[in-house]
Order: C-alpha cells, then sequence, then structure tokens
C-alpha cells in the first residue's frame, strides 16, 4: 500500500476544497470570450500540449496550480484546458486566433476565485483602473512562495505601481511591512472592498482597531477627531515623527487648540520642544479616557 507523504495528503485536502468552490463555479462560456472556441474541443491529453510547450510545462510544474491540479480538482480535470480552453483547434493548426485579451483571461481565473475575499473584484479600484490577473501573478512560473506573485514578495509587487508609499515606508517611523512583520495586505484587500483605499474593514478606524483594540472604546470622554478618523493625527504608512504622527508634538494639537486662554502655544510652552511631549505631558489620554476627571484627557 503507498503511503501519501503530509505534504500530499494537504495538497489533497486543498483539492478538495478547491473541487467543492469550483462545483459551484460558474461555467466559462470560451466562445462568448473568443468565437474561435466555437468548433473547439477538449484534447484532454497533456502530452499533446507539451510536444510544443515542454519548457512551459516544466516551469509550471513547480506551481501549487500544478500540485493541485494533479487530483483533478478543476475544470477540465487539471488539464492544461482549464485555464486556456478546448484547444483542439490549436492542437491541428497552432495559430495565435485562440489568444485571449487580459481582461478575458481574469474571466478565466474568475471560473475558479471568486468568492471569498475576491467577491468585490468586479467593482474594484484595481480592476476599474486596468489592472487584471496577470498584473500581480505569474501563472506559469513559481516566482514566489506566496500566491503566484509576479515579484518575490507582496510589498515589492505593490511597490511597482505604488512608489509614494514606498517613501513613506522608508522614513523613520513606519509599519513593520520592511521587517517581514506585516503585508500590504494586512490592512488592504487589493481584490476589493466595501471601504475606501481598498481597506479590510468598512473604515479607517475599523481596520486600526483589528491591532490597536485598545484604541477602540467606547470612552466616557471621547476625543472626537479620533473617534472619526485614525488618519487624522496618524500618517500610516509612515512619518519622520514618533508614532507615525502627522506634524510634530503640539504642532499636531495646535491645528485645532489655538485657542487664547491656556499656555498652548510653543513660545510660552517648554514641553513643546523636539525633546519634550509637549500637550501629552499633560494630556496623556488624547485617545479617549474613561475616568469621571478625564474631560480633559488628564486622566
Amino acid at each position: 500500500m503507498k503511503i501519501l507523504s503530509y505534504s500530499a495528503i494537504s495538497l489533497m485536502a486543498f483539492a478538495l476544497l478547491l473541487g467543492t468552490s469550483t462545483a459551484m463555479a460558474k461555467e466559462v462560456n470560451w466562445e462568448s470570450l473568443n468565437a474561435s472556441f466555437g468548433d473547439a474541443s477538449y484534447v484532454m491529453d497533456a502530452n499533446v500540449c507539451s510536444s510544443c510547450h515542454e519548457d512551459s510545462q516544466q516551469t509550471f510544474a513547480q506551481t501549487i496550480h500544478a500540485k493541485v491540479f494533479q487530483y483533478g480538482a478543476t475544470p477540465a480535470g487539471g488539464s492544461c484546458e482549464s485555464c486556456h480552453g478546448p484547444r483542439s483547434l490549436h492542437a491541428d493548426n497552432p495559430t495565435a486566433e485562440l489568444t485571449l485579451t487580459s481582461v478575458q483571461q481574469a474571466a478565466v481565473c474568475l471560473q475558479c476565485h471568486e468568492g471569498g475575499t475576491r467577491m468585490y473584484w468586479q467593482s474594484s479600484a484595481h480592476k476599474t483602473a486596468g489592472v487584471d490577473c496577470a498584473s500581480c501573478h505569474t501563472l506559469m512560473e513559481k516566482i514566489s512562495d506566496s500566491a503566484l506573485l509576479s515579484k518575490a514578495d507582496e510589498a515589492s509587487l505593490c511597490y511597482t505601481c505604488h512608489a509614494d508609499v514606498r517613501g513613506q515606508m522608508g522614513k523613520a517611523y513606519h509599519h513593520p511591512v520592511r521587517e517581514g512583520q506585516m503585508n500590504c495586505s494586512s490592512c488592504h484587500n487589493v481584490h476589493g472592498s466595501i471601504g475606501k483605499s481598498l481597506l479590510k474593514e468598512a473604515t479607517v478606524n475599523e481596520t486600526c482597531f483589528t491591532c490597536h483594540q485598545e484604541k477602540r472604546g467606547p470612552f466616557i470622554w471621547e476625543h472626537a477627531p479620533v473617534r472619526e478618523n485614525c488618519a487624522t493625527c496618524h500618517d500610516v504608512h509612515g512619518s519622520n515623527q514618533r508614532d507615525l504622527l502627522n506634524a510634530q508634538g503640539s504642532f499636531l494639537c495646535l491645528q485645532c487648540h489655538s485657542y487664547g486662554g491656556h499656555i498652548n502655544l510653543p513660545r510660552y510652552n517648554r514641553t513643546s520642544n523636539p525633546i519634550g511631549q509637549g500637550c501629552v505631558n499633560c494630556h496623556m489620554t488624547q485617545h479617549g479616557s474613561n475616568s469621571p476627571s478625564g474631560a480633559k484627557f488628564t486622566r
């Protein structure tokens, strides 16, 4: 009796899960994508493909798709035609007539990958900006250990378009993406979201609270800007001010609290210098207070 390795059993389990999802997935109408498929049928023989595409098959064999497809838990029995469509006409006469555009290719991917975190893809900012599956994923070759990405890691891939974020992440204070403790997907759902900026949660605050629960409240005394949006005071991708603040020390507070009657101006408040904490020397519970005497966030 053949004993399967742990990795093989894991792949089989993944294949079963994939099979469950594909059983309910919509069938690809190849002819609607390209009329040339109308008279084509499935060959269902990888050896036919390898007679011309042996190099491609060798690199593809190292990918997670290939390892899952061997259990047949996909359309067309896990053959090349699961993703490339019926190829009988191509096998008889190799031409470019059965090619698909990047948008059409994305429709093929969605036959298996439409649900879950990708349910908002059709209305996502990436799709409407012309980004498609092949823009971020390389399906025929293993370049990354994660999600068939076309770059070695997630951040490097995102930075190819979001160079401004790369610059922010290079500042003195930043979320630990450079250190490998977080990824862009820790906060963003790149395949679509109901929130702004492809955030995983509905709002900025709800996204921040997934890690910073102590800032959630409810508090007896709430600080209105904090309740409204964390980004009012923090630059989430990176800042040269500690705690990811948008401005230095008390200068941030003075953007709103510039009224008279209080020694809250830098020329009077010696603790507002770069060494001191400024306003938070006294108002240390600026995110909110549960103290009966904390109306001014001093307790």
